[in-house]
């Protein structure tokens, strides 16, 4: 279970989200990535403003917690560089991964952080979420992107597509699940990642 960045109604991208999450009992926990104008990494969903709370201090409050995950999802590429040396200086460079990895992030992703992990994101059609050959198309693409997943919106998961990304080896991230019925609905689809406020 990933704790959405404002989970338990706390602030967006704060130090206080991560907490809760943590608090909380979930695995993972997950923040926006945006860079300043001068390249700082900071967590932010849209461009930086001042104030934001910066990646150097995400990473030292989690370096604290050995077991948490690190779910970074990232709204722009411009100094992605400097994301996997922080982790290292926190020692938590084995424990981070990447999601908000757009079609044209790909090979920013590939070229600045090598060494991270992530999940492809990707608008699945509803209508033929059931359907295997169009599936196997979304496995393909993952696997171009040399991405370990697929992460996508809630409302358009299903078991087929679950468990033909599970035959070819590759990983399945929902979000962002915030109902009862819609948490029953998609913890029987066995994904491998539930993202949840």
């Amino acid at each position: 279970i990933t704790a959405h960045t404002g989970c338990m109604d706390t602030e967006d991208n704060s130090l206080e989200s991560i907490k809760k999450g943590i608090e909380n009992g979930a695995s993972v926990v997950e923040f926006d990535l945006y860079f300043t104008k001068d390249g700082t990494p900071v967590l932010a969903h849209d461009e930086p403003v001042g104030g934001e709370v910066t990646l150097d201090e995400a990473f030292k409050l989690i370096s604290q917690y050995e077991e948490v995950l690190v779910n970074v999802d990232i709204k722009t590429c411009d100094n992605l560089g400097s994301v996997y040396p922080l982790a290292v200086k926190y020692g938590v460079e084995d424990r981070i991964f990447y999601t908000g990895v757009k079609d044209e992030f790909v090979e920013y992703v590939k070229k600045d952080s090598p060494q991270v992990k992530y999940y492809l994101n990707a608008d699945v059609d509803k209508s033929k979420a059931d359907d295997r050959e169009y599936i196997l198309s979304l496995v393909e693409k993952v696997k171009k992107a040399g991405a370990i997943g697929i992460n996508f919106n809630h409302k358009n998961a299903t078991k087929e597509l679950v468990n033909v990304f599970h035959e070819n080896g590759l990983l399945v991230s929902i979000w962002t699940v915030n109902d009862e019925y819609n948490m029953y609905r998609i913890i029987s689809l066995e994904p491998d990642n539930i993202t949840t406020r």
